[in-house]
């Protein structure tokens, strides 16, 4: 009963007639730095890039990152159970180690995981739904950011303390005792600004024995003097997870029988991290400086619960590093260079509580410290060649050195006369990786409104650490290249219809990726591999009238094989769809804004895609629609209703064929969530 009441209210929200005009969010003249390391409006980029802005978070409020990544074309986040995910930002979605390393993940510029050593759940340790923006840019961003960034790159904007209220709270509810208190608080001392905003969040989880809590801390600084400003960040983020695993069955997520069931109970993750920053920036007539002077800390406990055995792995990282930049601004030209310095010592422990069989023994089966440093000089450059065409250039240089120290026995984790160990440990070794990345791109005015803007552009992964030295099935050492991908890309931007009522970016892309990592069907690690990826994507933002918008995120893109990697047994893949690549991707949002309300119904597509790399399974994809509404109360409070899956499809979010079962993470049920908003 209560549901249908809140059902009924919500469309009554929708459908009420509104009162002020919304401006649209994208703007030529918007300012961003994701994309060059330097303050540059959309309109000088030659490149492409989608800025989230904090209008849409705080409507979305998002339980897990996928939900507001719907709203950027050629990108889906995989969810999998509790906080976990898998990428995909102009590519499938990548699993292993690839999965992370092929993404970068940043909290204003500064990579959330040291270079070697990513997660392919990183995401969970960024807070975006207090963040001032998202950016995304699709395809490789390696001259800005260095190893990691081949197929993209996600960048949480922290907010200025100026920006944050004096003090704000949010309480949440929902199904499946799913709770969050969200806070946030700033004030000015002089010229100092200090900030604090953080949220707990607790779920139940909608399988059995899958809940998580989740608390997260930003605490920032900022102070601005004559000729240098300084802002100092602090992140924390803690984790506590029961995880469940795939249910299994060919379509297993449409029974209701199955649904709630979590095969593994016994199951978990949790992981810690801190990240804290100083940015330093100087100001001098036609010359700037900054220095972003960082460190980071990782900590990860969990369950191996995809593997029979199911081992313990303990694995984490610490970091110091520094980012600099020192433009030089010219009238015909902008110059940006800088030296990019980052060392960490990781550590990773694997370790089985109960016999498996004499090739899985009992006991530790990895236990290996990595010292790495990362050295990365760079050179960015922008030329303008006329009032309406501008020249961007740059190239970068990363060398990559891992001190390896194994703290067992070098060889086999089995007893002597096994011959078919599963577990590999090498020994003590320094591996070095040195690559060269560039880009070239133009942007041309059309006019004042429309502008073209190309660009090729080389990104490069040297190999994770988990890549070079876990091994198995007798793999004593692996001979890994870099990851290497050649992208072009061919876009338009701009503003149509009067007053610049609609924005529109629509850009079209080819990439090839050399030199692949994946473990081959005799377990061993190597780097053959080649894939293409085509694609378009298009993002329009339009001011229906005065008080409708509406915002369209869509892609069509096709990733396939090139070469016949031993991922499949026996069956020639070459040209094959790469599984977990859907065709086509979209969502389509519309958007009221009342003084005593707004609401916005959300559609979102997921075309199907192949399971395996023989292309044989196949998930039938998906259509979802959300809405969320919100009403003043009064001038300090303020009520918002959220419904996930308004029609409650039975759907999967996320499909797998393995061992030759399908498996499929589950998609939730319709739910209602309630959010009462306090401010001063």
């Amino acid at each position: 009963m209560t549901q249908h009441l809140l059902t009924g209210l919500a469309f009554a929200m929708l459908f009420s007639p509104l009162i002020h005009a919304q401006q649209p969010d994208e703007s030529l003249e918007s300012i961003v730095v994701t994309g060059t390391r330097t303050n540059t409006t959309l309109s000088a980029l030659s490149g492409n890039i989608t800025r989230v802005s904090q209008q849409d978070i705080n409507q979305t409020q998002s339980t897990h990152f996928s939900e507001i990544m719907h709203q950027v074309a050629g990108v889906w986040i995989s969810r999998g159970n509790g906080q976990e995910h898998l990428t995909a930002i102009r590519s499938p979605v990548l699993t292993g180690a690839g999965s992370c390393g092929a993404f970068l993940v940043a909290q204003d510029g500064i990579s959330v995981r040291a270079p070697g050593f990513c997660n392919a759940n990183q995401l969970f340790d960024v807070n975006a739904n207090q963040a001032q923006a998202i950016d995304v840019v699709r395809g490789p961003a390696s001259v800005i950011y260095g190893s990691n960034a081949v197929h993209g790159v996600i960048n949480v904007v922290s907010p200025d303390p100026a920006s944050l209220p004096r003090f704000s709270a949010d309480m949440e509810a929902g199904p499946n005792e799913f709770g969050r208190l969200s806070l946030r608080m700033a004030e000015q001392f002089q010229q100092h600004q200090f900030a604090l905003y953080g949220s707990v969040t607790d779920d139940g989880g909608y399988k059995v024995d899958s809940g998580y809590r989740q608390d997260k801390l930003n605490v920032l600084h900022q102070t601005e003097h004559s000729q240098f400003n300084i802002k100092n960040v602090f992140s924390y983020s803690d984790l506590n997870q029961q995880t469940a695993g795939f249910i299994q069955g060919f379509e297993a997520y449409k029974d209701d029988a199955l649904k709630r069931l979590n095969p593994n109970p016994e199951a978990y993750r949790n992981s810690r991290s801190m990240q804290g920053y100083s940015q330093i920036e100087f100001a001098f007539n036609a010359f700037d400086l900054v220095l972003k002077p960082y460190f980071r800390a990782h900590d990860m406990q969990f369950l191996q619960h995809f593997v029979p055995w199911q081992a313990t792995e303990e694995n984490g990282h610490n970091s110091v590093g520094l980012l600099t930049a020192a433009t030089l601004k010219k009238t015909t030209y902008q110059l940006t260079f800088g030296l990019d310095l980052d060392a960490t010592h990781g550590w990773l422990r694997e370790f089985q509580s109960e016999e498996f069989s004499a090739s899985i023994p009992q006991g530790e089966h990895y236990h290996y410290d990595v010292n790495a440093r990362v050295i990365s000089p760079y050179i960015d450059s922008r030329w303008y060649l006329t009032d309406s065409l501008t020249l961007n250039a740059g190239i970068r240089y990363d060398h990559t050195r891992y001190d390896y120290t194994n703290k067992l026995a070098d060889g086999i984790a089995c007893a002597s006369d096994v011959e078919d160990c599963r577990f590999i440990r090498p020994a003590d070794q320094q591996r070095d990786f040195s690559n060269f990345s560039g880009r070239l791109g133009i942007n041309y005015a059309i006019s004042g409104s429309h502008m073209l803007y190309s660009q090729l552009s080389h990104g490069f992964r040297a190999p994770q650490a988990t890549e070079l030295f876990r091994l198995q099935n007798n793999q004593r050492n692996a001979q890994l290249d870099a990851e290497k991908m050649l992208s072009i890309e061919l876009g338009f931007r701009g503003h149509l219809l009067e007053n610049a009522a609609l924005f529109y970016d629509i850009s079209a892309y080819a990439m090839g990726k050399s030199d692949h990592i994946f473990q081959d069907t005799e377990r061993q690690n190597v780097s053959a591999g080649k894939t293409s990826h085509q694609g378009l994507e298009v993002a329009v933002n339009w001011q229906l009238s005065a008080h409708w918008r509406v915002n369209v995120a869509l892609d069509a893109s096709r990733h396939r094989y090139e070469n016949n990697v031993a991922i499949a047994r026996g069956v020639d893949i070459r040209h094959n769809h790469i599984d977990t690549a859907p065709e086509k991707n979209a969502s389509v949002s519309l958007q009221w804004q009342a003084d005593y309300g707004n609401a916005e119904l959300e559609w979102v597509y997921l075309d199907d895609y192949y399971l395996d790399p023989e292309n044989s399974a196949r998930y039938e994809g998906h259509q979802l629609v959300n809405l969320r509404t919100s009403v003043p109360v009064s001038d300090n409070f303020k009520l918002s209703l959220r419904i996930k899956n308004l029609f409650n499809q039975d759907y999967a979010e996320r499909a797998d064929y393995a061992f030759g079962n399908y498996r499929y993470f589950v998609g939730e049920p319709r739910a209602l969530y309630l959010q009462a908003h306090y401010s001063l």
